[in-house]
């Protein structure tokens, strides 16, 4: 299973998705998810639609609704799960049968939130507990919770680094270079693979933002300015991919890459490194153990850039639960929100990032607590208007496109240049801030 891709929907879906809740049930909109007082009083059957298949299949999500049953007996938890969860669940919501419990799909604009989902209350109270509230924080109101966060980092075989004679982590682009170099020279490791033809994990790269500069704000910024400006994150992230397939340190043919594949090759250090999430450490150290692999192997680094000599890694959440807000049993559906993020241990089992500020780093991280890695949460208030310019300008940030066409620039498969092909996607940008307004 990979991690959930980002869906971007067309101006004309979106807009089709909020005139058609407005027309099926708009009296609902501003409706509150109050949580109970006392959860044995709850009562109600609800419909959870989810995107994990695999934990329904293999019983893993009933176990949860049991666990659940302890301290919430009147509430009976349904689990539907959608293979398609993004194309699916765009098109129920032309309707109000949408789940009680459901992961707000990305083709949502921000700003429709309230005509979709109820209110989990205030950000001010929310935002003392939990990590992530911005993402999903309309007018001062929560609409979503997500379960867990991701942190970015390269996935790396250490063994294979070792034999390179590479045992710290690069703090620049250029020692970073060195490194696959050297496990190019010494090793028969892949030194790094795009996962190009799934495409997918292209978008992952838009993650850096915020961790080269260490900057909370990094989303503002984008939303200001232009990414591709001198010594932007973005910049400094697109020029390392482009770098790394121009001086030949990626798979030959990144037209024939495999997502599946490449874990079991990473895991036996026929790949030595991707640039992931903390999320994919879990699958990648499973895929060690069927191929017979150390599982310690696999290690995970933060990007080769330092501020004041502290690396520092954005956290990001992964899908945000909300409550359908032309549910009837919403006190039942916040109470299975509540209960999954604070007690159930799934960001605990996944090796993720709990969205509950006092909870520990999982032991994925820690060689980043170790390190002294400064873990930066995004102020995402202009986040809605990231995505709104991005949509204007075709750019995609967040879509596999403009990086695959990087990587044919890189490769010798496009004509052109870096300079120009930044420049363009910068002029793209900002023309379309102009045009909002920004």
């Amino acid at each position: 299973m990979k991690r959930r891709t980002v869906l971007a929907g067309s101006i004309a879906a979106l807009a089709l998705l909020a005139s058609a809740c407005t027309g099926t049930g708009g009296s609902a909109e501003g409706a509150d998810a109050t949580a109970p007082d006392d959860p044995s009083e709850v009562r109600g059957t609800i419909t959870v639609l989810t995107h994990r298949t695999d934990l329904v299949q293999d019983g893993t999500m009933k176990k949860y609704a049991a666990e659940f049953n302890r301290t919430h007996p009147g509430v009976k938890v349904e689990f539907d799960a959608l293979t398609d969860y993004e194309g699916e669940v765009k098109i129920r919501m032309n309707t109000e049968d949408y789940g009680d419990v459901l992961m707000i799909p990305a083709v949502i604009e921000k700003k429709d939130y309230p005509k979709f989902f109820a209110s989990l209350g205030s950000r001010a109270e929310l935002s003392e507990k939990y990590r992530f509230t911005d993402y999903s924080t309309v007018d001062g109101k929560v609409y979503g919770q997500s379960s867990l966060g991701v942190v970015p980092g390269f996935a790396y075989n250490k063994r294979v680094w070792r034999e390179a004679g590479v045992t710290d982590w690069p703090t620049t682009p250029a020692a970073f270079l060195d490194a696959l170099r050297a496990v190019e020279a010494r090793t028969d490791a892949v030194p790094y693979y795009t996962n190009f033809k799934d495409m997918w994990p292209l978008t992952q790269w838009t993650n850096v933002n915020g961790s080269v500069g260490c900057d909370p704000q990094a989303t503002t910024k984008l939303a200001e300015g232009d990414p591709w400006a001198e010594g932007a994150d973005l910049r400094v992230a697109d020029t390392l991919l482009y770098d790394i397939v121009r001086q030949g340190l990626a798979e030959k043919d990144p037209t024939t890459t495999n997502w599946e594949a490449s874990k079991p090759k990473l895991a036996k250090g026929e790949i030595a490194t991707m640039w992931l999430g903390s999320w994919a450490i879990v699958q990648l150290r499973d895929a060690a153990e069927q191929a017979g692999a150390d599982p310690d192997d696999i290690g995970f680094m933060p990007f080769p850039a330092q501020r004041d000599g502290t690396f520092c890694a954005v956290t990001s959440p992964d899908y945000q639960q909300a409550v359908n807000v032309h549910s009837e049993h919403k006190a039942a559906a916040r109470a299975w929100i509540d209960w999954f993020t604070d007690k159930s241990g799934y960001a605990a089992a996944n090796l993720a990032l709990s969205p509950l500020k006092d909870a520990p780093l999982p032991d994925v991280l820690k060689p980043y607590r170790d390190a002294g890695v400064r873990l930066i949460d995004l102020d995402d208030t202009k986040g809605a208007e990231v995505k709104s310019i991005d949509n204007r300008s075709e750019v995609g940030i967040y879509k596999p496109d403009y990086r695959q066409d990087l990587v044919d620039l890189a490769r010798g498969a496009r004509e052109g240049d870096l300079e120009d092909f930044l420049a363009g996607l910068g002029e793209r940008w900002t023309e379309a801030q102009r045009n909002l307004g920004s």
